[in-house]
């Protein structure tokens, strides 16, 4: 079994870096603080993840701290503690040669998720529940910018983007509001052309990479991965089949350019186009 999933990384590294030195002529820029500003450092079993929301973050947090000795089980960690707590350290906090050092002797990771499916689960989580910074940050612009006629209400509150609207955003070059890093490219966030990644997850094999890369750091043998889904629990998790309902509301064009806004994460970690 373990022969297997060194093979299956080797196969997604290799792909990752031939798709780096195919489009990306900035292989060999300097690594700036900026580039590693998404990367969660754990000293004690010197460990770099970088952060791809909506890929099973939430609990990988929570597994670096209890690597790091800052709980007992990971059962135990509350989300609020987990995302706001600033228990974690991140690299960009290093000085540059802090940085260099854990980037070439430390284990770096990521994990990541079909782009598509990724996007809906962001979607879902951001603007279908109360929220009260992506509703009047995001919601109010998009709503403004998107939706004809829109009510009083709807431009005070923010609240209930719909699918289509959202997608007019993403696609908008002049887009109202910034990009977030829920649904930026990995490729930005974590700078796979540039860091040369040694561990790469993915979140449909969660379970079995996960528990992979614990066993390849040596972690305490009581410690696997949590299952549990961290927000609205009681709600299905983003599935394929939900996916495509939501894409299902967008005009082939639209579906097109959404592929072509993530296609070098399509590309760099081997999804097929959906």
């Amino acid at each position: 079994k373990w022969k297997s999933l060194y093979q299956i990384q080797g196969e997604r590294k290799r792909i990752m870096r031939e798709t780096c030195s195919k489009y990306k002529s900035n292989t060999r820029r300097i690594i700036t603080p900026y580039h590693v500003s998404r990367i969660f450092v754990e000293d004690k079993y010197r460990v770099l993840y970088c952060e791809v929301p909506k890929a099973g973050c939430s609990n990988w947090k929570r597994v670096l701290m209890v690597l790091n000795g800052l709980a007992s089980s990971t059962k135990d960690i509350q989300h609020n503690t987990v995302h706001y707590g600033n228990y974690l350290k991140r690299l960009d906090g290093f000085d540059h040669k802090g940085i260099y050092h854990r980037l070439s002797t430390y284990t770096k990771m990521l994990f990541i998720r079909e782009p598509f499916e990724k996007l809906v689960s962001a979607f879902r989580d951001k603007f279908e529940h109360p929220n009260n910074y992506y509703h009047p940050v995001f919601g109010k612009a998009i709503i403004s910018r998107y939706r004809v006629n829109a009510t009083k209400e709807a431009l005070r509150t923010g609240s209930g983007v719909k699918f289509k609207e959202f997608i007019q955003y993403l696609l908008d070059v002049h887009r109202p509001v910034g990009m977030d890093i829920h649904w930026d490219h990995v490729n930005r966030l974590c700078s796979p052309c540039l860091i040369d990644y040694d561990f790469v997850g993915k979140f449909e094999s969660m379970e079995e990479d996960a528990n992979f890369f614990l066993h390849l750091i040596g972690a305490p043998q009581n410690l696997t991965f949590p299952k549990f889904k961290d927000r609205h629990s009681n709600e299905e998790r983003t599935t394929t089949k939900i996916t495509q309902q939501y894409f299902a509301q967008l005009s082939p064009s639209q579906r097109q350019q959404s592929y072509d806004f993530y296609y070098m994460d399509y590309l760099m970690f081997n999804y097929s186009k959906p």
